[in-house]
């Protein structure tokens, strides 16, 4: 008998998704082809490692929990499977009497839990004739090997497969430049510590002494994680001091942070979310085809795309403040002409908002959000925490009143309801391969994740209780990270503040890694790379070429580009390898009721690995132009109802 072989490399939530879109369509595939589904996982199959379900509950999600759907369908009246299952939320709260609600944030670990129980579900409503061997384990090595593929095991064992699907998430980089030669320093010096390349569940925090100065590079979302590590984790607690405030209370265990960044400002809050879980705001004026208008080739994001998405972002903006002031219909007449001014260019809404008395608002400015001390010089480190708090107390007033009733919070929010625009324009070369680079990945993309990716407001809170109570001291903007020959010491400095040095003997990097297949140190990677199935993909050619670091692969089902130019139709790669040939591929989540970006791709694929019978090879690749291969079309199952929009 003829049996299907497919391999699932790296099944933490992207494999997981094609893992449930594949037993849906198994289920519903009248041939009942026997079928084997090796889902392999170096931590745990199912969760990953980011989400793997022994990490201790301080590590939080930034998504809120009502948000959070892994199955492709909702309950119906048979068992959760496939297709039919309940959301993280509506899971959580039979597991959880004590589950907070719709809005708030959960544990990491406690989102694994979910994804183990999702894999249980699908495992358990497949048909008889499809066996699953869950894999822990890591795949060293992958090689053609007749119509198949043979995949070696870090533990020596060896698997065959007619079909790979490699989704392997974050990765661990190789450092150079300042990161490298901060490595060699703590690596002459045994009293140091550099740790880095990893998520802050994995680093080995433990080993720092309490008492004893850490610096931090990085003030993300990682950050936040160190933070709580080295405090909650040590076994301290925060406690009410009035109103929305929180105080420290110390274990003794903790280490002196002190910590910096470009910005020199950490994360700013979400807001409130005031939104239902399955309403997403459709765009009037930033849509892809005003963008692109009558234009032929690639495009400059300066001069074609950010117009009309900061445009987008100030009808929100005006829109929720004369909404506040003057009443809906206030809003829906400037909403109206301002729509009714876009022809052919972005319109300038902050004249049309004056026009509506809204023109007294601070204009929106990514820079000036992004970065809001540049330029100013502080004369000493209390000046400067004096200005933060002052910052971050604001940022905390704006996140409070919500994500709609806000007009700040409403307009960034804009920045992540605009991601699936920006891939229909940015993605496969959609963006010249200087204004790619440059505009795109240099400029933009760090402001957007910084003003639109922030913790939860109680994070924020922390953050502030512990610079109150002398546990934590951000440097500045700018800061400089160094070893320094002297003292043997590393030391954190910014020299827009006066006296700022600090000195530490542990430097923790909490900055998430830039996926990069070149600086990739997985051996698989490395091996994929060898053997020419991976390559990096190219924006441009010749002088005015663009190398990304992502893993060059076509259209769906996404195909990976070999050596020679040519897709290798029986490997599969979604996720965070092909960043840069695609844009935002950190999601992990989809939302209930309603199929997100994710969960289409893994459709994709899962039609492709079922359009051929079990046994055949893969078909030869063809010629590469320019340009990715085509996109191919694959039936599915009718979508979900979409989710609930507004306009406004």
């Amino acid at each position: 008998m003829t049996v299907r072989r497919i391999a699932v490399v790296g099944c933490g939530p992207r494999g997981l998704e094609v893992v449930e879109r594949l037993a849906a369509r198994l289920s519903a595939d009248p041939r009942r082809t026997a079928t084997e589904l090796y889902l392999i996982d170096a931590v745990e199959v199912g969760p990953g490692r980011i989400y793997r379900t022994d990490q201790p509950d301080w590590f939080l999600m930034n998504t809120v929990a009502g948000e959070l759907c892994a199955f492709s369908g909702p309950p119906d009246q048979g068992p959760p499977r496939a297709g039919a299952g309940p959301s993280f939320l509506e899971w959580w709260q039979t597991v959880d009497p004590s589950c907070p609600g719709p809005d708030d944030y959960a544990p990491r670990a406690r989102y694994g839990g979910y994804l183990r129980y999702v894999l249980d579900c699908v495992q358990a409503g497949l048909p008889p004739e499809v066996t699953v061997h869950r894999v822990r384990a890591r795949v060293d090595d992958l090689a053609p090997a007749g119509p198949g593929y043979r995949l070696a095991l870090a533990d020596g064992t060896r698997l065959t497969a007619d079909r790979v699907v490699l989704t392997t998430g974050h990765s661990v980089h190789a450092p150079a430049g300042r990161d490298l030669r901060l490595a060699a320093f703590a690596a002459d010096r045994p009293a140091l510590r550099h740790l880095a390349g990893d998520s802050a569940a994995d680093l080995p925090l433990a080993a720092v002494e309490p008492g004893s100065p850490v610096g931090i590079i990085g003030l993300g979302l990682s950050f936040y994680d160190v933070l709580a590590a080295l405090t909650e984790g040590r076994g301290g607690r925060f406690v009410p001091a009035g109103g929305d405030r929180l105080r420290y209370l110390p274990s003794g265990a903790e280490p002196l942070i002190a910590a910096g960044s470009r910005s020199g400002v950490p994360l700013p809050a979400r807001g409130r979310n005031q939104k239902p879980r399955n309403l997403v705001r459709a765009p009037l004026l930033f849509t892809a085809e005003r963008v692109r208008g009558t234009a032929a080739g690639p495009l400059d994001f300066r001069r074609d795309v950010l117009p009309w998405l900061l445009a987008e972002m100030d009808v929100v903006y005006y829109g929720t403040a004369l909404a506040a002031r003057h009443g809906p219909r206030a809003r829906d007449r400037f909403v109206a002409e301002v729509v009714g001014a876009a022809d052919g260019t972005a319109p300038d809404v902050p004249r049309i908002a004056a026009g509506h008395r809204a023109g007294d608002l601070p204009r929106l400015d990514l820079d000036a959000l992004a970065r809001p001390f540049t330029g100013r010089r502080f004369a000493s480190p209390a000046q400067y925490e004096a200005a933060l708090r002052a910052w971050l107390r604001e940022d905390l007033r704006e996140a409070s009143a919500g994500n709609v009733d806000s007009p700040l919070k409403a307009a960034l929010d804009v920045l992540r309801d605009c991601r699936s625009v920006i891939r229909a324009l940015v993605d496969f070369s959609g963006l010249t391969p200087r204004s790619h680079r440059d505009d795109f990945l240099g400029w933009y993309v760090p402001r957007a994740g910084f003003l639109s990716a922030g913790p939860p407001a109680a994070r924020v809170r922390q953050a502030l209780a512990l610079m109150e109570c002398g546990v934590l001291r951000v440097v500045g903007p700018g800061t400089e990270f160094r070893g320094d020959e002297a003292t043997g010491r590393f030391v954190l400095e910014s020299a827009a503040v006066a006296g700022s040095r600090v000195e530490a003997d542990t430097l923790v990097d909490a900055r998430i890694p830039v996926p990069d297949l070149r600086t990739d140190r997985s051996p698989l990677t490395r091996a994929l790379r060898a053997r020419g199935l991976w390559t990096s993909y190219v924006n441009g050619a010749g002088d005015d070429r663009f190398d990304t670091g992502g893993v060059a692969v076509g259209h769906s089902p996404y195909h990976p580009v070999g050596r020679d130019g040519s897709p290798d139709r029986g490997l599969y790669v979604l996720g965070i390898p092909t960043e840069h040939t695609r844009w935002f591929m950190q999601g992990a989540s989809g939302r209930p009721g309603a199929w997100s970006y994710l969960m289409r791709d893994a459709d994709g694929i899962a039609a492709d690995l079922l359009a051929t019978p079990a046994g055949t090879p893969a078909p030869a690749g063809r010629p590469r132009t320019r340009r990715p291969v085509a996109r191919r079309r694959a039936a599915r199952p009718a979508p979900l109802p979409p989710a609930r929009r507004h306009t406004s």
